[in-house]
């Protein structure tokens, strides 16, 4: 299977903090990934240095997607690319409406480009399958809106946008179950209807129960520090993080 997201030695972090240390991490086109660790471990810093978040440097190693070097582009770039990260807490945009803004988004990308017409049904018909009411097409994007409804708003974004790659950071965190199912409904529609590959980052294992999951990575202190088939979820689910954060604090001794 071809490589789609290629890292290799990657290191980054803010100004004055190094957060990621020597990262290599390979995701094939089509493959569903898990990155797994205990809060604070670096998972969300990790997508967000691959969205090409600003907010952090990279000070060695590479990022290479769909066959070309990325390292340096904005995250506009790798959007139009095909990258796409779903926020652990989506920010709030006063002043704009949100089916303007998913509109404008699908414009920007000449495969999805069609008629107004066209793209109304388009939303309709997946805002039906999330349960999301007409109404919140018309109000300001994620204002008043509660964690679960911009969850939610997050898969009608992935499912309109069909990116190659989806980092989907802590998709499931203070969601109730229906809000999960829902959420869960979602990512099941865009592994089936758009052939994507999926970098699920979480510490909880309930959102991924009914995915088929090709590789499992754990991260601990900014360091991948272990790889294996999805039984390592169920190794995890059972005995926690315990040995790999173990494995690390002998290391740094």
């Amino acid at each position: 299977m071809a490589q789609l997201l290629t890292i290799n030695g990657l290191s980054a972090g803010t100004e004055d903090k190094p957060i990621l240390h020597n990262i290599d991490l390979s995701v094939g086109t089509g493959e569903t990934h898990v990155l797994m660790g205990p809060n604070g471990a670096g998972k969300s810093t990790l997508g967000h240095v691959i969205m090409g978040d600003p907010a952090y440097q990279v000070t060695s190693g590479a990022i290479e997607f769909d066959g070309e070097d990325v390292t340096q582009k904005g995250a506009d770039k790798r959007s139009l690319a095909g990258i796409f990260l779903s926020y652990q807490a989506p920010v709030e945009v006063p002043g704009v409406p949100l089916y303007s803004f998913l509109r404008t988004i699908c414009q920007m990308r000449p495969e999805l480009k069609t008629t107004a017409r066209k793209f109304r049904q388009r939303v309709a018909k997946i805002s039906e399958q999330l349960e999301i009411d007409d109404s919140f097409l018309t109000r300001e994007l994620n204002v008043g809106f509660s964690g679960g409804e911009k969850k939610k708003i997050e898969m009608l974004q992935l499912l309109l946008l069909r990116p190659k790659l989806a980092i989907l950071d802590e998709t499931d965190s203070g969601l109730d179950v229906d809000a999960l199912q829902i959420v869960s409904r979602g990512i099941e529609a865009y592994r089936a209807d758009c052939d994507g590959a999926l970098l699920m980052i979480t510490h909880n294992t309930r959102i991924l129960e009914k995915l088929s999951v090709d590789r499992t990575h754990v991260m601990v202190k900014g360091n991948l520090v272990a790889e294996g088939p999805a039984s390592l979820i169920d190794d995890i689910d059972a005995n926690g993080f315990g040995r790999f954060e173990g494995a690390v604090e002998k290391d740094e001794a």
